[in-house]
């Protein structure tokens, strides 16, 4: 629980505060960018500016109860169910953002595909009780997708619940029903494609969902500083050569939304649009950055 006596002093004055447990995930800062910004002097989180009306409020219980260091709060008690009533939030078509991000895995985003077939849930949020009840509602969850080790997070605890089969490289070195082997792409059910992406780990996969999605895991994000398609060497903790060699890669594919597990997700305006950013990014890092 945020405690006000450790609240940070760039906060505006008002209801809503960050403390200083913040770990600079970002979290905050997408579900409620209107209230939440960040720090470069202490490079954290902070509210730059108090909620103005009930949809803006409602964004900031949602980005509380989303925060994985529970470092938000308010100074009074609050009732945050009318952000937690909005946990999975659509993006399109039939993907949620489920929010509930875990420490575990640093504040990693993790999605939810609605499917007749069965649902699938992209990545490991925290295993929340409002949360996990509400994907029972929704019709549970067939598969779980781990794109790589570091955002697996409650994944054994949305498994026991559900019975979910689990599918990660092998090469990540989880223990899972289904672990992925080899470089060449995998058909995982109707319209859902396995892309092994290695670089950032040795066993990064991304997943391509009707050549609309894809969900990247940190190997590929939209960055808002630079606005343009982003990798970073800085967080590449295998091969950054491979990490370039895997961003090639994906050229061969049709997508138009890349949904990450760190940084920020973004729609091209169309698939062509997708696939100049795309290029223009494996041009820096082939160059030697970013």
């Amino acid at each position: 629980m945020a405690r006000l006596e450790l609240s940070l002093p760039q906060n505006a004055a008002g209801e809503f505060f960050v403390d200083r447990s913040c770990i600079d995930c970002d979290t905050c800062r997408q579900v409620a960018p209107a209230v939440f910004a960040r720090s470069e002097e202490v490079e954290q989180s902070f509210v730059h500016r108090q909620p103005a009306g009930d949809e803006e409020r409602t964004r900031a219980l949602m980005a509380l109860v989303a925060c994985p260091t529970s470092s938000i709060g308010t100074a009074h008690k609050t009732d945050a169910r009318p952000g937690v009533r909005r946990f999975p939030e659509h993006i399109a078509e039939n993907v949620y953002y489920c929010g509930f991000a875990s420490e575990r895995s640093f504040g990693a985003s993790s999605y939810l595909i609605l499917r007749p077939e069965g649902n699938v849930l992209v990545d490991s949020p925290r295993a929340a009780g409002p949360l996990v009840e509400r994907i029972g509602e929704l019709g549970g969850v067939k598969l779980m997708f781990l794109s790589h080790r570091d955002d697996v997070a409650d994944h054994a605890r949305f498994h026991q619940r559900f019975g979910c089969e689990r599918v990660i490289h092998r090469l990540e070195g989880i223990d899972v029903e289904r672990r992925l082997e080899g470089d060449e792409t995998i058909p995982l059910a109707e319209g859902l494609t396995a892309i092994p992406v290695p670089g950032h780990t040795r066993g990064s996969v991304a997943l391509l969902y009707r050549d609309t999605f894809l969900f990247t895991g940190d190997h590929l994000w939209w960055s808002e500083r630079t606005g343009a398609l982003h990798a970073s060497r800085a967080v590449c903790w295998y091969d950054w050569d491979l990490q370039t060699r895997s961003m090639e890669r994906l050229l061969d594919f049709r997508f138009e939304w890349v949904l990450p597990g760190h940084g920020r997700r973004w729609r091209a305006a169309s698939a062509a649009v997708m696939r100049a950013e795309l290029e223009r990014l494996v041009r820096r890092m082939s160059d030697g950055g970013p």
